[in-house]
């Protein structure tokens, strides 16, 4: 018997769901086919003839490898009065995301194996997609990090350089080396010198266009050269976030075979002064947005593959704490929601192709993190997808955000480019920017862990 007959032999006894008239994002490239699912998994592809429970039609649409947002922050415990992990993740499948990374900065941090399973087991109930938390590398967990890094549902180790407080900051070389030591994974690294931060804080005049002049591009390239002079001691691999100056993208060039890259969404999207003068702090982040010319050494460096991975860095505070004088008010923005619109409107643009916007939204962060099962539309695979309408032109509106914080820097934005369904483990769970059912996302299983 050959394995056709035989796969439509085992979907007839089984529940059986089709992706239809779709255009498959395939390893292969752009593929005319239908997509069968079945237990979770992709059964079949360009599997005419077969008979299913139901049927997806996805004529005039492109289908993706789940897109996977790799930087987050949900705020829980601790900060929920400005997001949960329960809004956060309904935020990501209405915006075509099938799973998150989320950051250690929350009250109480993420630094024990008992603070891991507390958001393991808030996620297991309340979260609409699949997920994983990193534990933030610290003095005060060193001894344990190269078990705690093992543990179920742990994305890694995050390192915070500068811009965190209390036991997360991270800034000294000797501790620096002593976390690259302790562990295999590749570790997260938040890079900004503190030193040079404290340093030039009081140089800057209390008015947030300032906001890229003291948190300068020196001070994210000094951080970003010291962590990879300790990589390269150390071994130890690690992936740079949020790297926003033309002088880190031109320096990590050099580093790719033990350095991965990741920028933002806003990054690529904002550029100062505009966005100060129309936003205020609501353009507000760590690093800072910078001039054109920073943002035009990130997208050379997507078209060059320096870069290996977008993630939103979603880190929403409300309205009220935004209005305060700067520089009191916090840095950070929503972003889960709108990473695949924005980053689709620059695929319209011709910015970038839609197969590249996969490789930096499905398949390196899988392959980067060992995801296992993850990132690709191939037989066998979890049935992650992300179906979009690479032509439809909608108005990115605050009512459509569905974050606690209830705002985005992007609202009133037009966007060629929308996310139409959302499938995890073979369940619709958005279609039509309509959540459907109940939270049912599990965490990542990780082959490295």
């Amino acid at each position: 018997m050959d394995n056709n007959k035989f796969l439509q032999q085992i979907q007839r006894k089984h529940a059986c769901k089709l992706i239809r008239n779709g255009s498959l994002l395939t390893p292969a490239g752009i593929v005319q086919a239908d997509i069968a699912l079945l237990h979770g998994k992709i059964a079949a592809i360009d599997c005419r003839g077969w008979h299913a429970d139901e049927t997806l039609d996805a004529s005039g649409l492109h289908v993706l490898p789940g897109v996977i947002d790799t930087q987050v922050h949900f705020r829980e415990p601790g900060l929920t009065h400005k997001e949960d992990i329960s809004h956060g993740s309904k935020g990501a499948v209405l915006g075509g995301v099938t799973g998150f990374f989320e950051m250690p900065n929350t009250n109480p941090l993420t630094l024990t194996h008992a603070d891991l399973q507390a958001k393991l087991n808030i996620a297991a109930s309340s979260s609409y997609c699949n997920y994983a938390f990193y534990i933030g590398g610290s003095a005060a967990n060193l001894q344990q990090l190269a078990q705690l890094e093992t543990l179920p549902g742990c994305a890694g180790i995050k390192v915070f350089m500068g811009s965190s407080f209390g036991d997360l900051l991270a800034e000294q070389d000797d501790l620096l080396r002593q976390i690259l030591q302790s562990g295999k994974r590749r570790v997260a690294i938040h890079a900004e010198d503190e030193a040079r931060l404290r340093q030039r804080q009081p140089l800057t005049a209390a008015d947030v266009r300032n906001h890229p002049q003291w948190r300068d591009a020196q001070s994210a390239l000094l951080a970003t050269q010291r962590i990879v002079a300790l990589s390269e001691q150390t071994g130890r691999p690690l992936h740079l976030l949020h790297i926003s100056t033309a002088d880190e993208m031109a320096y990590l060039a050099a580093f790719k075979r033990r350095v991965t890259v990741e920028v933002t969404p806003h990054h690529l999207t904002l550029h100062a002064p505009d966005c100060y003068e129309r936003l205020g702090s609501l353009a507000q982040m760590n690093p800072p947005v910078r001039d054109a010319s920073h943002q035009q050494a990130l997208w050379q460096g997507i078209v060059d593959g320096t870069v290996d991975v977008i993630g939103s860095d979603h880190a929403p505070h409300t309205l009220e704490e935004k209005a305060r004088p700067y520089p009191a008010s916090p840095s950070g923005m929503t972003g889960v929601q709108t990473l695949l619109p924005v980053m689709l409107d620059h695929v319209a643009a011709g910015r970038l192709s839609l197969q590249r916007l996969v490789d930096l939204t499905s398949s390196n962060p899988a392959r980067i993190f060992g995801l296992s099962g993850k990132g690709r539309l191939a037989v066998g695979y979890d049935a992650d997808l992300t179906l979009v309408d690479i032509k439809a032109v909608r108005t990115i509106d605050n009512s459509w955000i569905a974050s606690k914080a209830l705002w985005s820097p992007y609202h009133g934005k037009t966007v060629t480019g929308w996310p139409v369904a959302t499938i995890i483990g073979g369940q619709l769970v958005m279609h039509s920017d309509q959540i459907l059912g109940e939270p049912a996302g599990k965490a990542f299983c990780f082959n490295s862990a």
